[in-house]
């Protein structure tokens, strides 16, 4: 488990300087994204991972790796717009943004501890492309909830499935890095 977390960690550290550059280049911008938009985000590079696997010739030149970091990222900037709520103007600050990055996947890593604990590391058998399809599943679920108006009868929230995701995108890269 200790190499998991250790694991964890570098794909994050990863994720996580992206987001700071581009938070550089761009502010906060996507303080404006309803949550339906990055849902919509996400799909798209789950997708096009799917397609990569999928398909012989590729015609962009980017592989599942910048795909995947792409959901983590998204994925917790959707974390971050269910605690703040969405704004009609940039609002945060580099520092500030920085901050609440670092407490979704404080949050999310605790989750991934929990899970693997219980579940034994299952995830180290599983194929990358088991992971996207899981993903997929998972966007799928977010829209009917977020089609219902955030409601549920039995299931989990929504903040749930994008904890997951950013989980098995996680997964995904130290299977792809491996």
């Amino acid at each position: 488990m200790s190499n998991t977390s250790t694991q964890y960690d570098n794909a994050i550290t990863k994720c996580r300087n992206l987001y700071i550059n581009k938070m550089k280049d761009y502010g906060s911008a996507w303080r404006i994204l309803r949550l339906p938009s990055l849902t919509d985000q996400i799909f798209i590079k789950a997708q096009r991972i799917r397609g990569l696997q999928e398909n012989e010739v590729q015609k962009v030149d980017e592989g599942q790796v910048s795909e995947f970091i792409g959901i983590i990222n998204y994925s917790v900037m959707a974390l971050i717009q269910l605690d703040m709520g969405v704004v009609e103007q940039p609002d945060l600050e580099l520092k500030e943004a920085i901050k609440a990055y670092d407490q979704k996947v404080a949050i999310t890593k605790s989750l991934m501890e929990d899970k693997n604990h219980d579940y034994g590391e299952a995830w180290r058998d599983m194929r990358v492309s088991s992971l996207t399809d899981l993903i997929l599943q998972k966007l799928l679920r977010v829209k009917q909830i977020e089609d219902n108006q955030g409601k549920t009868l039995v299931s989990e929230g929504i903040d749930a499935n994008y904890q997951d995701m950013i989980n098995y995108a996680v997964f995904a890269l130290i299977h792809l890095e491996g």
